[in-house]
């Protein structure tokens, strides 16, 4: 898309992520948008709580690709799982994801899913972090098992995705939007969209 105005209808949105469970929540709000793979290291920093690792990843994220993308609004997004004060990031493997839900056995654990809508021609910034709690049920390892064979899980933060087989892993779900679990804030969102004058209907 040609960008050669500010006007609202010539701003490209782009989200500074390849998941493709984001682009689809993306893609319920009907809007043209790209996406784009923000390349950074996701590492928590010491002394960061999970809400400051999500916020810090999503604004990073989306500020990564402005030169990319002039005269853009960029969302980014990030989660980060804690439990018991201990942040749980994605597993990558089948090994630490037995871990990790061997770990969360029949716990709440809180979903701190980052947004961020990132002006890149204003440089203007807004950030938001939603917070769900998720309660695990009692599995057995056999069930643990069962599950990481069929949904692979692996880059998911928890090693339990509620979009797919991992809904059968919980016992509940305590949230303001439905949409955050999965990884991208819609509600949010809007407001921020909204904030920026970006037509939506």
């Amino acid at each position: 898309m040609r960008t050669t105005s500010t006007s609202c209808e010539s701003r490209q949105l782009v989200l500074a992520s390849t998941s493709l469970y984001r682009k689809e929540l993306l893609e319920r709000l009907g809007l043209p948008f790209v996406t784009a793979a923000p390349n950074l290291d996701e590492s928590p920093l010491i002394g960061e709580t999970a809400a400051q690792t999500s916020e810090r990843l999503a604004i990073a994220k989306a500020k990564v690709l402005a030169d990319q993308y002039p005269n853009s609004l960029i969302i980014g997004s990030d989660q980060v799982a804690l439990l018991n004060g201990v942040q749980l990031g994605k597993p990558g493997n089948h090994e630490r994801a037995v871990v990790q839900l061997a770990a969360m056995r029949g716990q709440s654990i809180a979903f701190h899913t980052a947004l961020c809508l990132y002006n890149t021609a204003t440089q203007q910034v807004q950030s938001h972090v939603d917070i769900t709690t998720v309660t695990m049920r009692d599995y057995s390892d056999a069930q643990i098992e069962t599950y990481l064979r069929r949904e692979q899980p692996y880059n998911c933060a928890g090693s339990a995705k509620t979009e797919g087989l991992g809904i059968v892993m919980i016992a509940a779900i305590n949230s303001t939007d439905p949409a955050a679990i999965i990884g991208l804030p819609l509600i949010e969102l809007v407001s921020m969209l909204n904030r920026e004058s970006y037509p939506i209907l």
